[in-house]
C-alpha cells in the first residue's frame, strides 16, 4: 500500500519543531553566556559529550582543568582548544 502525502504538510510541523529547539539552545546559550569557568557536568554538555568521556580526557592530560574546593572547573578557553584539538 502506498500512501501519497504532500511534504507541504509538514513543513507547520519542522518550523515548529526547529523554532522550540532554537528557544531551548538559545536559553541555554544565556545562562551560560559570559562566565569564565564551567564545571564537569556543564563542561560536558557544552561539548556534547558525557561527563566521564571529559573526565577520562582530563586524566590523560588532553583537557586541563582546575580543582576549586571540591570542585573540577573548565576555562571556557580551554574547551574551545579542546574542541578545535579533536
Amino acid at each position: 500500500m502506498h500512501i501519497a502525502f504532500d511534504p507541504g504538510d509538514l513543513r507547520p510541523l519542522i518550523e515548529h519543531v526547529v523554532s522550540e529547539t532554537i528557544e531551548r539552545l538559545e536559553s541555554e546559550r544565556a545562562k551560560l553566556n559570559g562566565r569564565l569557568g564551567y564545571s564537569e557536568p556543564e563542561a560536558a554538555a557544552l561539548l556534547g559529550v558525557e561527563r566521564h568521556v571529559l573526565r577520562d580526557a582530563r586524566l590523560r592530560g588532553e583537557i586541563a582543568a582546575r580543582k576549586i574546593g571540591k570542585r573540577i572547573i573548565y576555562e571556557r578557553d580551554e574547551l574551545i582548544r579542546f574542541l578545535r584539538k579533536t
